[in-house]
């Protein structure tokens, strides 16, 4: 798109930017790409300033008095707050959450098997959610659930945190750990 199409759009739709021919106001604090302040000027001779040097006029701060724009070239400033923001992204740190189901009539291999699976995925610094089902009449049994929960916890205690104790959430009992720091 080119500068001089931009231009003549004025506003933009994504981010509500008022620029360049758009701007309705007669009086601007006028600010200079290099950090120039060309004092309170009327609109045209912004615009003119403006397209002399080949950049845009931007509406920084509309509210003021009087209203504050900036001389720039708009798509390098905006290109460069996308980058800023997708560097802030790259930084974050990503919380996976793996689940591990139980049911209330587990035998204890099957439970030492998932407890397994359970330590591995908190010694790889994810956080875990142990969830036991309860079906038909086991729902008048939540306890038995609990109970469930209770006999997994010991075996996981030296490598999580438990975060949050057995609770009932509709047809599920759950239990969330978190590794343990380093």
């Amino acid at each position: 798109m080119s500068r001089q199409h931009d231009r003549n759009k004025g506003r933009r739709k994504a981010d509500d930017t008022i620029m360049n021919d758009a701007i309705r106001v007669n009086e601007l604090r006028v600010l200079g790409d290099d950090g120039e302040q060309f004092g309170i000027i009327s609109r045209t001779e912004a615009m003119q300033i403006a397209e002399e040097k080949g950049l845009d006029l931007v509406l920084m701060s509309p509210d003021a008095k009087p209203p504050v724009a900036k001389i720039m070239d708009y798509g390098k400033h905006k290109y460069e707050l996308e980058k800023k923001k997708k560097e802030a992204r790259k930084k974050q740190k990503k919380i996976e959450v793996k689940e591990v189901k139980f049911s209330c009539k587990i035998a204890e291999n099957d439970i030492n098997y998932k407890v397994k699976h359970a330590r591995e995925f908190l010694e790889k610094g994810k956080h875990v959610k142990l969830r036991v089902f309860l079906r038909g009449r086991e729902m008048a049994n939540p306890e038995w659930g609990v109970d469930v929960l209770k006999r997994v916890w010991p075996m996981l205690e030296d490598v999580g945190n438990l975060e949050k104790d057995a609770h009932q959430e509709g047809r599920y009992i759950n239990m969330y750990v978190t590794p343990l720091k380093k």
